[in-house]
């Protein structure tokens, strides 16, 4: 018989990609939501807010697997919020005799100086594992593709400037992911025995700067993006510039611009691969793929009227 899942945010980024992979694999897939009478997506729209513990028990009953993919990334107090629910979720999973809990969160070196932003991803780690479910952790870095954040603050960067004038934080190093990897590695971690209470690190095959990232966006685009590094770019300037800039409101991107101060790679030998094997999309792959997939997703002027 087929396992129940349940995937919180099913209606994000991540989540509504996994319900349509999950359902595709043949789960029964749980999508909770706050507002599950909107739900449009794959598999059975459920009520559920991580924030209000009773409302969990409903939609957990039955579940032999939970996706934790939520998080109060653009809310002031974002780390109490998450930390919550973290402790709602975990403790609900425990008293609904969930087999395990999966859960995506950051990369980063655990040393002191992780920003707030990742340092509230690995406390959710910690809290998530406090309750009687065993956890397996995919932690990655920048998604790439069409819907991300992080993707959308790169391309409205490109393709809103001429030139950058650049922080310091563009030289900081990371290994950008491509969304359909993500989502094979969440899917790949479902049945495995050796995955439970086990803790990966996932990123695609290339390691850059930021900057890079940005300039290979441009390339793709067929354009160049001259910039110039100074370090009069405070972080709080740079997250206000950022969100003049791009659509990204000011409280997610003063989390995000934090966030690249911390250099964030795979540093464990990518051992995911002896549990999900296989090869990863490349970068430049990952954007182009990002891009049609947003093309795709526009309405055709034609179709819709406009002229």
């Amino acid at each position: 018989m087929a396992k129940t899942v349940l995937v919180t945010g099913a209606s994000g980024f991540i989540g509504s990609h996994l319900t349509s992979a999950l359902t595709e694999a043949g789960y029964h897939v749980r999508a909770m939501t706050r507002h599950p009478e909107t739900y449009t997506g794959p598999g059975e729209p459920v009520a559920g807010d991580i924030a209000d513990r009773d409302s969990l028990d409903p939609a957990l009953a039955g579940v032999d697997v939970a996706y934790y993919l939520v998080h109060s990334l653009g809310s002031d107090d974002f780390e109490e919020r998450d930390a919550q629910g973290a402790r709602n979720f975990a403790a609900a999973c425990s008293q609904a005799g969930v087999e395990r809990i999966i859960y995506l969160g950051g990369l980063g070196v655990d040393d002191g100086e992780l920003s707030e932003h990742l340092r509230s991803r690995r406390e959710v780690e910690h809290l998530l594992a406090e309750g009687d479910c065993p956890v397996t952790v995919l932690r990655a870095a920048v998604v790439i593709g069409h819907g991300g954040i992080s993707w959308e603050l790169i391309r409205q960067l490109v393709d809103h400037l001429p030139a950058m004038v650049t922080p310091k934080w563009v030289n900081t190093r990371t290994q950008p992911i491509a969304l359909p990897d993500v989502v094979r590695y969440l899917v790949g971690v479902l049945e495995p025995v050796e995955a439970r209470g086990r803790v990966f690190e996932i990123g695609g095959p290339d390691v850059l700067r930021y900057i890079d990232m940005l300039t290979r966006v441009a390339a793709v685009h067929g354009k160049s993006l001259p910039y110039l590094t100074v370090p009069v770019l405070t972080p709080r300037l740079s997250s206000a510039w950022l969100a003049l800039v791009t659509d990204v409101d000011l409280a997610t991107a003063r989390n995000l611009v934090d966030s690249m101060t911390n250099e964030v790679i795979v540093r464990d030998g990518n051992a995911i691969a002896e549990i999900v094997p296989g090869p990863t999309i490349g970068y430049e792959e990952a954007v182009c793929l990002a891009i049609a997939e947003r093309n795709r997703s526009r309405p055709d002027p034609l179709v819709s009227g406009a002229r």
